[in-house]
């Protein structure tokens, strides 16, 4: 643990970052013979840029440091980070293609990140992907992720083709994660509602994001997962999106309704607490509501690097947004590391 001194912590290089994504340079010919729709692939843009190409449109203009562990590293300072889990940009989960194809893509990626894990002299660690549109397949890559990867936990999405995390489907995949030891970590994909959005494409990740994610974390409360699963490490990005919102309404609504009483097993804000989240929200009163509503043993850093919607300086915002040192402790080191299953670091 290390001692704060609350006058230099903004700059202390000591954070660490659960909420961090990577994009291959490349990425391989698919090995069955013609690529199947949605198989991505890089091609040149400006300077140090490629465009993720899918079914042959710009997916998405990314920079170097989505692939360069010496170009992410340099910015840990900046930052104030000592340590970042690194997963897959979430469209590259795939779960859309065929399983055997999903799969091989997912190794792939896995692999990448296991590189840049050994290149980075322990200020990386890995959260891989596995192809959950088929469990039994899933369940093999979750334990090539710990026992030949080492990884800290694994990344799913915050549904599979349009079933939410909560669904029964899942619960195998829960049990292998909670007795491997590996932490999850729920990020938004393709969420829906986006047929309610007025405006440019960028609006999927600024509006539509939070609310998917809301939604998958209340569907872990309304299937009773942390009842099923307690030692199981589940975190939600940007904060848990809109979940804050909705608990006090599925409170109330216990209450009110005979159906929802006898499906939830205990109070929802109880099994929300026992979730960690980011503190990925841009905005100080928000932070603050998140740690009185879940815990202060509940928030770590989130980013979101390298992509341009990120938090550059996590643990500056932290330090300025009037939590006392313990909490402030908590939040930049300590929740991050509990989660990731790792020991304290001086």
């Amino acid at each position: 643990m290390f001692s704060i001194n609350m006058n230099s912590l903004a700059t202390c290089p000591c954070g660490v970052d659960v909420h961090s994504h990577i994009i291959p340079h490349d990425f391989p010919d698919y090995l069955g013979g013609t690529a199947p729709a949605g198989w991505p692939s890089m091609a040149p843009a400006h300077a140090c840029h490629r465009h993720v190409m899918i079914d042959g449109k710009n997916y998405r203009t990314v920079s170097d440091k989505s692939w360069s562990t010496t170009k992410r590293l340099a910015d840990f300072d900046e930052m104030g980070l000592s340590l970042q889990a690194i997963s897959p940009m979430p469209e590259l989960l795939s779960y859309w293609l065929a399983p055997a194809a999903g799969a091989q893509l997912v190794r792939y990626l896995n692999e990448q990140i296991a590189l840049m894990v050994a290149e980075s002299s322990g200020r990386l660690v890995g959260l891989g992907a596995v192809p959950l549109q088929d469990i039994d397949l899933a369940l093999k890559e979750l334990a090539y992720l710990k026992h030949s990867l080492g990884f800290a936990g694994v990344e799913i999405g915050s549904n599979i083709n349009g079933v939410p995390i909560g669904d029964m489907r899942f619960d195998p995949f829960f049990e292998a994660c909670e007795a491997l030891d590996l932490a999850v970590f729920v990020h938004a994909l393709r969420p829906t509602g986006m047929d309610r959005l007025v405006g440019p494409a960028p609006l999927q990740q600024v509006l539509a994001y939070p609310t998917d994610v809301g939604l998958a974390a209340a569907s872990a409360i309304t299937s009773n997962l942390m009842l099923r699963r307690p030692r199981l490490r589940i975190a939600f990005s940007h904060g848990g999106g809109t979940l804050a919102m909705l608990l006090p309404r599925l409170e109330q609504a216990i209450s009110v309704f005979p159906d929802l009483r006898e499906t939830v097993q205990n109070s929802p804000i109880n099994q929300a607490r026992s979730f960690y989240f980011d503190t990925l929200v841009f905005d100080t009163p928000t932070l603050k509501h998140l740690v009185a509503l879940f815990g202060d043993t509940q928030l770590m850093i989130g980013t979101d690097y390298p992509f341009n919607f990120h938090e550059p300086r996590p643990v500056q915002r932290i330090a300025q947004a009037g939590f006392d040192a313990g909490v402030v402790q908590q939040l930049v080191q300590t929740n991050g590391l509990r989660f990731l299953g790792l020991p304290a670091r001086p």
